[in-house]
């Protein structure tokens, strides 16, 4: 299910010179904001809290999120260099799934680090706000992952309906109405951190048995339906 030549592309593309640069800007934000909350504001747990709910889990986790996944399979198919791939002897399967791995492990390495040193930064891991946050930034990394993969795979258009969803639905309907939380994975991870951290200091309005199955479904749904439809791809000659 694992393919080495087909992940180290994939790194390759992730990692350019440009894309790289853009990555590196949301998580240098997040540590310079933190540093200019504690020479300021000094340790405050709750401070700590409302920097890395409103900042790294609601805004640079998802935004990673839609350039790792977006952009393991996106730009290939766009430029049409993915059919190189396709003629290949890979099961279409492991192509997703390799590169679900590939953009999973970018994201977390992008969002859940800085967000575990912001922590640190901030209060020093008080009420165990870095380790719960950090933990809800790895869970999402995942399921972010495999949502955006999947938008990659069935739209030339998936990095601007990975902005709307995160940017739009997430950050904007997810905070004026309630049932829209529901449907969020930022809450999903939400209701992780809230089992790590200290009482009161993190909250969700999803419970953790159903952020649980959740999370597990859309990564696994959104996996196999990526795959389904990397599958029905002909290339010429198929038919």
């Amino acid at each position: 299910m694992y393919d080495p030549t087909v992940a180290r592309l994939t790194y390759r593309a992730l990692l350019g010179r440009r894309r790289a640069a853009i990555l590196f800007v949301l998580p240098a934000l997040l540590l310079a904001l933190a540093v200019a909350v504690r020479t300021f504001a000094g340790a405050d747990d709750q401070v700590a809290a409302n920097v890395l709910g409103g900042f790294a889990i609601a805004t640079m986790v998802p935004l990673i999120g839609v350039i790792a996944g977006t952009g393991a399979i996106g730009p290939e198919i766009d430029d049409g260099s993915i059919v190189y791939l396709l003629a290949k002897p890979v099961k279409r399967p492991t192509i997703i799934f390799t590169k679900l791995i590939v953009a999973i492990a970018v994201t977390m390495v992008f969002s859940a680090l800085p967000t575990l040193l912001a922590g640190l930064i901030l209060n020093g891991n008080g009420q165990q706000i870095a380790i719960a946050y950090t933990v809800a930034a790895l869970v999402a990394s995942i399921a972010y992952s495999a949502l955006f993969l999947l938008l990659g795979t069935v739209s030339r258009h998936a990095v601007v309906i990975g902005l709307v969803y995160a940017l739009v639905w997430e950050a904007l309907f997810g905070s004026l109405v309630p049932g829209a939380r529901t449907l969020s994975v930022q809450q999903w991870s939400l209701a992780v951190a809230e089992k790590v951290a200290g009482q009161g200091m993190v909250t969700s309005d999803v419970g953790l048995p159903l952020a649980t199955v959740l999370l597990a479904a859309v990564t696994v749904a959104a996996t196999w339906y990526a795959g389904q439809k990397l599958r029905a791809l002909k290339l010429a000659g198929e038919e």
